[in-house]
């Protein structure tokens, strides 16, 4: 009877979590308070602001990009799980992310996906970032991205610094990063 009270209790606290997985891409993965002291860059007088967006993640959760942006600078990283440049490039655009987390939050912005295809290649390119999913291409196509691979920078606040079109290698957004957000 005590080997069965006991492997009940233990089955209940390995259940806490409600028996599943958090999701990848969504709320937990949201940033915290903004670092004390973080330094940014003035925008450039004359620079267009971002399209405003609201949106889900992944959990179903509802983001407004607005909101982040208002306390620090934002990365969209418009991406698809089959597209092979995206996977190539997934892996260290996610370290680049945590490296920089709070003070820049990354959000992923994914099209045309399903939803097991997605949470599979997050969790295989261990992304811990926002992902909003884009059902309709709204969002993609307010940013005039094409194809996913594309990236954009937002400063504090909503100004659209940057596109890239063609998307961006992990070393390179972290250079553009340190020269039009970070002070």
């Amino acid at each position: 009877m005590a080997a069965l009270l006991a492997a009940a209790l233990c089955l209940a606290a390995c259940d806490s979590g409600g028996g599943r997985e958090a999701t990848a891409g969504g709320a937990g993965t949201l940033p915290g308070p903004v670092p004390a002291g973080l330094a940014l860059r003035p925008v450039p007088p004359g620079t267009p602001s971002a399209p405003v967006f609201t949106g889900t993640l992944t959990d179903g959760t509802a983001l407004a990009a607005a909101d982040l942006w208002a306390r620090r600078p934002v990365v969209l990283l418009f991406f698809s799980s089959w597209c092979t440049t995206c996977a190539q490039r997934q892996g260290a655009l996610s370290e680049l992310a945590r490296g920089y987390r709070d003070r820049v939050v990354f959000v992923g912005v994914v099209t045309g996906d399903e939803p097991d295809e997605l949470d599979a290649y997050l969790r295989a390119h261990k992304s811990e970032f926002p992902v909003v999913v884009d059902g309709d291409g709204t969002i993609s196509r307010s940013y005039a991205v094409r194809e996913p691979g594309a990236v954009a920078l937002v400063a504090k606040g909503g100004a659209l610094l940057r596109g890239w079109p063609g998307g961006l290698d992990a070393s390179t957004l972290d250079i553009r990063i340190r020269e039009l957000l970070l002070g």
